[in-house]
């Protein structure tokens, strides 16, 4: 492996609890170069832990280890698992839906042994397994201390618990989807309409777009949107249809955030339609 480790978790950084997974990590290996993908993932949200992983994986080298600690089952029944990807990349978190958007990427899976893969003398803590099991792990597997196989017992990858996912709907001149996620910081909506969808309608830069948002049966906004290449394409103050860094549609308002503005949040109750005029 290539000795990097990227850590994810919704633990924030005002506590200890970041800090004691790097000292295990450093203590199984002190050369391993570890890295922060964020830990201000929203407590308890496995989707948005699954989101970012899939924004950001692709841009690591082959071979990078992961580790997503977004846990609200932690200490049940739930897995812990690495999941092989077809980089050689290994992605090392619970099986409670974090890998559901990388998952056409996974080619193998392993249930962790908390036999073998377990910090010694924590077996009588039930609550930290982004400790004990996961950058401890992630440490054993960045640092070739250990190999794949000898991770846990091997499991289907069709098996991986998976979050239910609404499925983007298309007509002659409109499309459909989720709002997935926020763009956090500048508050635009990230939606699950893939490029490729939208091109169907045969958009051109400049074009209006009728958008409508519901939250379940609730009329949310709608209103007529210009699709642009970019923020500056609209007046400061209005909003803006665009292709965003994953090829996604994204929803936005120049220099403002939309998501506070209209009060919208992400999951598959907001639904989002976009409508060629």
């Amino acid at each position: 492996m290539n000795r990097l480790l990227v850590l994810q978790s919704d633990f924030g950084l005002v506590d200890g609890a970041v800090s004691a997974m790097i000292g295990v990590a450093l203590e199984e290996a002190r050369d391993l170069n570890i890295h922060h993908l964020t830990h201000d993932i929203t407590p308890y949200h496995i989707e948005e832990a699954s989101y970012r992983l899939f924004q950001t994986i692709d841009y690591w080298p082959e071979g990078t280890t992961f580790v997503s600690v977004v846990d609200p089952g932690v200490g049940s029944k739930r897995k812990s698992v690495v999941a092989l990807t077809k980089r050689n990349q290994y992605i090392v978190t619970p099986d409670n839906g974090t890998l559901s958007y990388i998952k056409d990427q996974v080619v193998a899976v392993r249930e962790i042994s908390e036999v073998s893969n377990r910090r010694a003398n924590t077996e009588h803590s039930y609550t930290f397994h982004g400790r004990d099991v996961y950058a401890y792990t992630g440490a054993k597997l960045a640092s070739g201390h250990i190999r794949f196989e000898e991770v846990g017992p091997e499991l289907s990858v069709e098996r991986i618990v998976e979050i239910p996912v609404v499925k983007t709907t298309q007509g002659p001149d409109w499309v459909q989807g989720v709002v997935d996620i926020l763009d956090v910081r500048f508050g635009s909506l990230w939606t699950s309409i893939k490029r490729e969808d939208f091109q169907k309608l045969s958009p051109d830069f400049g074009d209006r777009f009728e958008v409508t948002i519901y939250n379940n049966d609730m009329l949310v906004y709608q209103n007529q949107v210009v699709y642009g290449k970019s923020f500056a394409d609209v007046r400061i103050g209005q909003p803006v249809l665009y292709v965003n860094s994953v090829y996604r549609l994204g929803l936005a308002i120049n220099q403002g955030s939309f998501s506070k503005a209209y009060n919208v949040g992400v999951g598959p109750q907001w639904s989002i339609q976009l409508k060629k005029i």
